[in-house]
């Protein structure tokens, strides 16, 4: 669904609604800890991805910068490519990196360059894929059958923003702020419930039943391999408003507030429908401010609490024996009780 040089439209993805509004909320709330996509294979996971780093505009980095410095970045790079470089600065796109399955920690992380040391004798850092998605998107397919270590290494840096690198006589430390968007389907295995808890939002996207959103899918598909240029025109106005909707709602984010009212249904949700720990909660009201911010309001609402908590706590739920309706009907019920319509 996307072409090598010029990715699919992010607006012109057909339905997949729910999807599309969790990575809204992540590139307006970083902090958000990215997203957890459940779902068929071939229903446009990556897809999503692509095409809302390919909407975002150039970014400005310091020229010559292997870790994206941004010119405005107060701390130090490690490199110190900002002195050397001085006022230039240069545009890039926005990373996206597809880690792939089989990579190996010293891959993702970042090693010594064995080539230079050989050659010269001297201790270089060669940076890792964690350092190529900074200020971008990182998106992990099937990570359900990554390694625990790698998958706890990841959430780890994308809390953080910071890789860590202690190895080979090496101390590093760089920068490696990302949006962390997994996919799996449950079908070839679960991740576990300490590490799913980690995500902040969580989706479920399914194979579309109705047909003309399937016959819809198919022409658009189409008519992209064919003439993507033409395609990605057809769609220009739509993709500028959803960008300006982002920018304004990234400006609008540090304004919002948040009543002890708001605070107090979100713990009364995750009350109700078991939520382990207090991560959801958080996670919750980090949501909560994004819609409100996307939706032009300086203040969060009980109904930008309920559109955001299944995304927000549906991971997180403990397996109730009694009730196998499955945690998004539950917290659907939830959400009845507490905020009606």
């Amino acid at each position: 669904m996307a072409s090598a040089r010029i990715p699919f439209p992010f607006t012109a993805i057909v339905g997949q609604a729910e999807m599309k509004q969790a990575l809204l909320l992540a590139a307006v709330e970083p902090r958000l800890g990215g997203v957890m996509v459940f779902g068929d294979r071939g229903t446009g996971k990556s897809t999503a991805v692509r095409a809302l780093a390919g909407l975002l505009p150039p970014m400005k980095v310091v020229p010559g910068c292997r870790y994206f410095c941004a010119p405005d970045d107060r701390s130090p790079c490690i490199e110190g490519c900002r002195d050397k470089a001085g006022k230039r600065t240069e545009e890039a796109s926005v990373p996206f990196v597809d880690l792939p399955l089989g990579a190996t920690e010293d891959r993702v992380v970042g090693s010594l360059d064995l080539e230079r040391a050989l050659a010269t004798g001297e201790k270089r850092f060669e940076p890792g894929l964690l350092a190529k998605a900074n200020r971008g998107f990182l998106y992990i397919d099937e990570i359900n059958l990554l390694e625990d270590h790698l998958v706890d290494l990841l959430l780890d840096v994308a809390v953080s923003g910071t890789n860590i690198v202690e190895r080979e006589g090496l101390s590093i430390r760089h920068p490696a702020r990302f949006i962390l968007v997994g996919s799996g389907n449950p079908e070839e295995g679960e991740l576990r419930p300490q590490l799913l808890d980690r995500f902040g939002l969580s989706v479920d996207v399914r194979t579309p039943t109705d047909m003309g959103d399937r016959i819809e899918i198919v022409k658009r598909c189409d008519r992209f391999d064919r003439d993507p240029a033409a395609f990605v025109a057809e769609f220009q106005d739509s993709e500028q408003a959803t960008l300006e909707a982002i920018a304004k709602a990234r400006k609008l984010l540090p304004k919002v507030q948040v009543a002890d009212e708001m605070l107090g249904l979100g713990a009364q949700l995750c009350s109700a429908v078991g939520a382990d720990g207090l991560r959801g909660e958080l996670t919750l009201l980090r949501a909560a401010r994004a819609q409100a911010a996307l939706a032009g309001k300086k203040e969060v609402k009980r109904t930008h609490v309920a559109e955001v908590a299944t995304m927000a706590l549906r991971h997180r739920l403990r397996r109730n024996v009694l009730d196998d309706t499955g945690s998004t009907s539950r917290i659907a019920r939830a959400i009845a009780e507490l905020i009606p319509a």
